[in-house]
């Protein structure tokens, strides 16, 4: 087995500067309510790389190509860290970047075992890796922190188009039938492989945050496989074993809804609204009081 590198920590970046500078999504944006709940995006960072690992083009592609298979955990910080910032981060500083992912996606090309070409930058997998971003975080808000209206999760999906096109998406999913009509379209691809199960394992080892305690983990690898589409965690092979129990539901739950109460003002979304001008604590507001803030700084959505 290799041995895991010494992890480079993540470039400090500042998200309450500089004063004003809009961010691609407002503050009154679906997806600023979703990404300021980790429990969700750990469930469904989980569920879109399950999602994504599916199909061998990218399965190989990350594996070929990236400190994946040695670092999982350093990878995916680095996957959610240009994440927030496409989120909460000033415009200019959200390009810089994601014009670094897309020269690095530059250099991701091969072939899978199975003989089948690939490329990071095919049009084809660059949509379906926005898709099942979309698709993993909305879900695992929606079932576990707070429902949804069906016109909200359309409004998170149709929020996304900007910093999608950026990474070079051309046929951006719009709603939830977009997405499960791409997903019949690559199902034929999908399979099962032991990288998938291997990946679950590390989740629920508790390896990427030793401090919460293992059954956590384990309940989160589970409720991101129960938010996964019937076709495709049949063609992972992903059994019993990972069934999500009403134990297992009952504290995902409780430690969500905490999660959507806590307001840490050193968080990205707080320092994203203080760049703003609005209290590090609106998105903990009423609706109400919020609308009132953004009035006030005339930061409401046309």
């Amino acid at each position: 087995m290799m041995n895991a590198p010494i992890r480079k920590p993540l470039p400090p970046f500042d998200y309450s500067e500089p004063a004003g500078a809009p961010a691609f999504l407002g503050p009154d944006s679906v997806a600023w309510r979703v990404y300021k709940n980790q429990i969700a995006l750990g469930i469904g960072g989980v569920a879109a790389v399950l999602l994504e690992f599916a199909d061998p083009r990218i399965r190989s592609g990350v594996w070929d190509h990236s400190i994946y298979k040695v670092d999982p955990i350093g990878r995916s910080e680095r996957t959610g860290y240009a994440a927030m910032i496409g989120v909460y981060g000033p415009q200019a500083a959200a390009r810089r970047v994601i014009e670094g992912v897309n020269r690095m996606h530059a250099k991701v090309q091969g072939e899978t075992p199975g003989g089948i070409a690939y490329s990071a930058k095919d049009p084809e997998l660059l949509d379906w890796v926005s898709a099942t971003a979309g698709y993993g975080f909305l879900t695992a808000y929606d079932r576990f922190v707070a429902p949804l209206s069906v016109e909200d999760q359309e409004r998170f999906y149709r929020e996304g188009t900007a910093v999608a096109e950026l990474y070079g998406v051309q046929n951006k999913v719009n709603s939830r039938a977009d997405f499960f009509a791409m997903m019949e379209k690559l199902a034929r691809r999908f399979e099962p492989h032991p990288i998938n199960t291997e990946f679950l394992d590390i989740i629920q080892s508790g390896k990427a945050a030793p401090q919460i305690p293992r059954f956590l983990h384990r309940a989160l690898a589970r409720a991101a496989v129960s938010i996964l589409p019937p076709l495709v965690r049949d063609r992972l092979e992903l059994g019993r074993e990972y069934d999500l129990t009403f134990a297992d539901r009952i504290a995902i739950k409780l430690v969500a809804r905490a999660a959507e109460r806590k307001h840490d003002p050193e968080s990205p979304p707080a320092k994203a609204c203080v760049r703003l001008g609005l209290p590090s604590n609106f998105l903990y507001l009423r609706s109400a009081e919020q609308q009132r803030l953004l009035r006030a700084t005339e930061l409401a959505a046309a």
